[in-house]
């Protein structure tokens, strides 16, 4: 961890949250924003699955939310991930990852995590890819979601990652 990362810690997201969750997905420019509502709802009912960056105050400044796939409980399917623009370059959104994985796997037991990424997101090709390196994970890429699918006019289609196997002992 570097010293930029110090002041930073990594835990539950809780409903206080959501408003800060909703402004930072917001202020991301690249998210697919959901209502305030839901980000309420995703800090009460999925923190187990989720994660928030707080600064020295307490502040949320990064958040990662995920659930559990009903049908394979041993899959973490990841959501959304952001950071707040003045903490952007300090390997926050890695942090988020690692300690949500590590969480998940000790807690849940998750052996896999999925994500899905639009092919102009390389950032978030980076941050999925550099993880399941660092964690000596496969990866796995296929299209989930092709762009004929999307109702709402023209949309990028969707790339399944699935990283995996993952291990507690990281």
């Amino acid at each position: 961890m570097t010293a930029a990362q110090a002041d930073l810690q990594i835990d539950r997201p809780r409903v206080a949250d959501g408003a800060a969750l909703w402004r930072i997905a917001r202020d991301s420019e690249v998210l697919d924003l959901n209502s305030s509502y839901s980000y309420l709802l995703w800090c009460r009912d999925f923190a187990a699955t989720s994660a928030v960056a707080r600064d020295g105050h307490g502040v949320p400044v990064g958040f990662v939310t995920g659930y559990i796939r009903p049908d394979r409980p041993d899959t973490l399917l990841v959501w959304q991930v952001a950071v707040d623009h003045a903490y952007r370059g300090r390997r926050v959104a890695a942090l988020l990852l690692d300690g949500l994985a590590a969480r998940t796997v000790a807690e849940r037991g998750t052996t896999t995590m999925e994500t899905t990424i639009s092919p102009d997101n390389t950032a978030s090709q980076r941050l999925f890819t550099s993880f399941a390196e660092r964690h000596g994970a496969r990866l796995e890429r296929e299209v989930l979601f092709d762009t004929e699918l999307f109702p709402d006019g023209p949309h990028e289609p969707e790339v399944l990652y699935r990283i995996g196997p993952l291990s507690a002992a990281r």
